[in-house]
């Protein structure tokens, strides 16, 4: 698991506000396993479909809700969690500025609030994740464009990460990678 997404997380649990907000609606021992789980390297589909149907359910909850959009709020949780995010994304700087710009905007934040705030707007990105992971493209080309039609919130943070050029840099192709050579490692011509 990515050390800067422990790191966040664990920032995260020590914040009173945080704990408060999830302490009476979830087990806390089921946390501490999950997060046990998540910082083991080898992390399987099941931990990450468990780790989805946890945050879906946890969204749903005003209380839970607000702590997990207080790791947005706050520097020293969001920070981290946005270098868990880009770290993969080495190969493409360009994506990975734009959405480190993203999540430093104010405006970007706010946003991300009103969309998670929104009980409709929530139904429909979970079932947009639903049909990309059952790879039902159509179903989440119709999800997304729907939720852009319906939902103001939604299209205003669409036109805040446009401005932030996430949009832009997420339909870029990856550059390819040159071969290694066996000899020294110099790439072969």
């Amino acid at each position: 698991m990515n050390r800067n997404l422990v790191k966040a997380l664990q920032v995260a649990w020590g914040l009173p506000e945080f704990r408060s907000g999830l302490r009476h609606l979830i087990d806390l021992d089921e946390v501490s396993v999950l997060l046990a789980t998540l910082s083991v390297a080898d992390q399987d589909r099941e931990v990450e479909s468990n780790l989805l149907s946890l945050l879906r359910s946890s969204l749903d909850t005003v209380e839970i809700r607000e702590a997990v959009l207080l790791l947005l709020e706050r520097d020293e949780v969001r920070r981290p969690l946005v270098a868990a995010v880009v770290e993969p994304l080495a190969d493409r700087p360009g994506q990975a500025a734009a959405i480190a710009s993203a999540a430093e905007d104010p405006a970007v934040r706010r946003e991300v609030r009103a969309v998670l705030d929104s009980a409709k707007a929530r139904e429909l990105i979970w079932q947009a994740i639903d049909n990309q992971v059952s790879d039902n493209r159509f179903g989440l080309i119709r999800r997304a464009a729907v939720l852009f039609v319906r939902h103001p919130s939604v299209r205003r943070l669409a036109w805040a990460a446009h401005r932030h050029g996430v949009l832009r840099e997420l339909r870029r192709r990856p550059l390819p990678t040159p071969d290694i050579a066996e000899d020294g490692g110099r790439a072969r011509a």
